[in-house]
């Protein structure tokens, strides 16, 4: 249930948020009329701040995206539905805009994000940019066949009597808010995120068109999803380990930067996952580390967990003691330990549960982790020194069998250097034990 909630939230927050203040503010009389004026800038501000962002930080999805927006809204007012009927030109333009709108975005859900200069990149947007002539040849007389087609209801005992557009068209949008949904309950990007709540966008754009809303404010709110989505991905990339989803490398320096003179760091590292990677490959390895994360994460009891390299993670305990942080890390070895992982097939690894069954050709792969723990103490040492102690009792902790937590000593020492045989002076790295 906790997950669940968090992943509603994700996904509400801040896309849904912006819709909602679209509804109550950009609908007619929603503003005073002094308020007007600035609106009006509006769309021209998301558009121009979304397609810098996009291209500055590559994410053809976002510009193509806003391209998509943006043609839908200047298709509108340039050919708005007019009251000839649903067989007038104006309508299948309507008609051919409105299924055009859902498809596009759904495509783009499903599209690899990568630089529009890139040629997988710039071979989408041909495929956009040749669509309003599409949606013109339609229109033509030669091609009114195919044009009522979209106006043919595909479940006649459907009741579409509230909304003028087509049956198809209604499909197209509930096919992408299910699509999209699916992929963000899977990847948890906030670009997908967006892209759901500019298909709703969209609609109420289309849909509040013939009720005298203006769609401008709704596609341009559906740019500004995407523009905050954008951020907040980038913000995931530098702060957010690729793999794992844990804080990395820059967050564990915002963490280091606030710790004062009395923290403990511990290092958690699986005592498995080199063999595993040798003997069943990379991926396995990987998923290992995916499935780990969250309980490591879980259980931390207070503590800053980051993944900065390799198999290890980092937790930083500002203003404990290791007295008060070893139940915590007691509790996390317990719970990776009684995690029961399998690998089916060549390279998927799951987690059994308790209703889960497992098939004659799963393998187990039975998981613990060794802890390192240290803290700088009376002394006062540098963290390098705290961090070296808690490697050295990690090693330590794996060299005795592993599954176990194990305090570290800090040394006053500086690294050390000694000469080898030949001359050459060798350094011992900072981490060994």
């Amino acid at each position: 249930m906790a997950s669940l909630r968090k992943s509603l939230l994700d996904l509400s927050v801040p896309g849904g948020l912006i819709v909602l203040a679209a509804v109550g503010l950009l609908r007619p009389h929603g503003l005073p009329p002094w308020v007007q004026g600035p609106v009006q800038a509006f769309p021209f501000v998301v558009l121009a701040f979304g397609l810098f962002f996009g291209w500055y930080l590559s994410s053809s999805r976002v510009i193509l995206a806003l391209i998509v927006l943006s043609g839908a809204d200047r298709g509108l007012a340039l050919l708005p539905p007019a009251d000839q009927g649903v067989e007038s030109a104006h309508h299948i333009l309507f008609s051919a805009l409105a299924l055009l709108l859902p498809l596009n975005l759904m495509a783009l859900s499903i599209m690899k994000e990568e630089a529009l200069s890139s040629w997988r990149g710039a071979l989408w947007l041909p495929l956009v940019l040749i669509q309003p002539v599409l949606v013109l040849w339609l229109a033509q007389p030669g091609q009114v066949s195919i044009a009522h087609s979209l106006q043919q209801p595909l479940v006649p005992a459907l009741s579409t009597s509230w909304t003028t557009l087509p049956q198809l068209v209604l499909l197209a949008f509930m096919g992408a808010v299910l699509l999209i949904g699916i992929r963000f309950a899977v990847n948890r990007n906030p670009v997908d995120s967006a892209l759901f709540w500019s298909v709703i966008a969209s609609f109420i754009a289309v849909q509040g068109f013939h009720h005298g809303w203006i769609p401008t404010n709704f596609f341009s709110a559906a740019g500004l999803t995407l523009f905050v989505a954008l951020l907040l991905a980038a913000h995931q990339e530098s702060y957010r380990d690729e793999l794992t989803g844990i804080p990395g490398k820059l967050a564990y320096d915002q963490t280091v930067a606030g710790l004062g003179r009395q923290y403990v760091l511990a290092v958690v590292g699986i005592d498995q996952l080199k063999q595993y990677g040798n003997q069943h490959g990379k991926a396995v390895s990987e998923q290992m580390l995916q499935l780990i994360a969250p309980k490591i994460l879980a259980s931390a009891g207070g503590g800053k967990v980051h993944r900065l390299a390799g198999e290890e993670f980092t937790v930083l305990y500002p203003r404990k003691s290791t007295t008060a942080t070893l139940v915590n890390l007691e509790a996390m070895r317990k719970i990776v330990a009684d995690a029961e992982l399998y690998v089916r097939g060549r390279e998927r690894v799951w987690e059994r549960e308790a209703t889960a069954r497992t098939k004659a050709s799963d393998v187990a792969l039975p998981a613990t982790v060794s802890i390192g723990v240290a803290e700088p103490g009376e002394a006062r040492p540098s963290l390098a020194l705290v961090t070296k102690a808690a490697y050295r009792a990690l090693y330590e902790a794996k060299g005795e069998g592993g599954n176990r937590v194990k305090r570290g000593t800090v040394s006053a020492e500086i690294s050390k250097a000694t000469p080898d045989p030949a001359g050459r002076i060798v350094t011992y790295s900072e981490f060994e034990p």
